[in-house]
This record gives structure tokens, sequence and C-alpha cells, in this order.
């Protein structure tokens, strides 16, 4: 996937599904396995990170590292607010998902650093 498709996917994702913001609810959805996929800004604080990248290797979750910043990240979800990380819990009618088979495909972790 391109970069205005994974912000495609991410703007639908967040319209049409059930998306859920800020770094606690995503590190409380990776250690109960309740998430379909994180999607983390680039530059997410590191302790955060590194218990993102932990329970979600745990729970076997796609974690995604989006390439822009946590500003450039809170645009593309419409939000007044900086986002460091968010919670895929359902797509809706995005193809959010395709990006795991994208970073598979590559053999990356985070596929659009």
């Amino acid at each position: 996937m391109t970069d205005i498709d994974v912000n495609k996917a991410i703007t639908t994702a967040v319209k049409t599904g059930k998306v859920y913001f800020g770094a606690e609810f995503a590190i409380q959805s990776a250690r109960t396995g309740k998430a379909k996929m994180i999607i983390i800004a680039s530059n997410c604080p590191t302790e955060i990170r590194r218990d993102l990248e932990y329970y979600c290797k745990l729970s076997n979750i796609p974690l995604i590292v989006y390439k822009g910043s946590s500003i450039d990240l809170a645009m593309v979800c419409g939000k007044p607010f900086i986002i460091s990380a968010l919670t895929i819990r359902e797509p809706g009618d995005s193809e959010i998902l395709r990006l795991i088979e994208t970073v598979e495909s590559e053999g990356t972790h985070g596929g659009s650093e």
C-alpha cells in the first residue's frame, strides 16, 4: 500500500469502524488481545513503543509503525489532539487489515517506516 492508501484506510477505519485513541488503551487492548491491529506514530515514546511491541507479540496482534508523527496521525484521523497510538477493534469499510499482508510480504516490521 502506498502512503496515500494507508492514510485513506486509516481515515475510513476511523469513520466506519471501531477505533480507539491513546497509548493506554492500546496497551490494555494488546494485553487482553482485543485488537485487530495497533498503529503507532513514528515518534511514539520509546517506553510505550517497547510495551506495545512486547504485548502485541504475546497476543499475536499486528503492530504497524505509521511513518508520520503523532500530529500527522491526528490529522489523518481528523482529531484536534496528538495521537501516538490507535487501536483498531473493527476495521469497518476500510481495507486497513491489508496493511498486515503488505508488511508480511515485504518482510519488515512496520511496513510504512
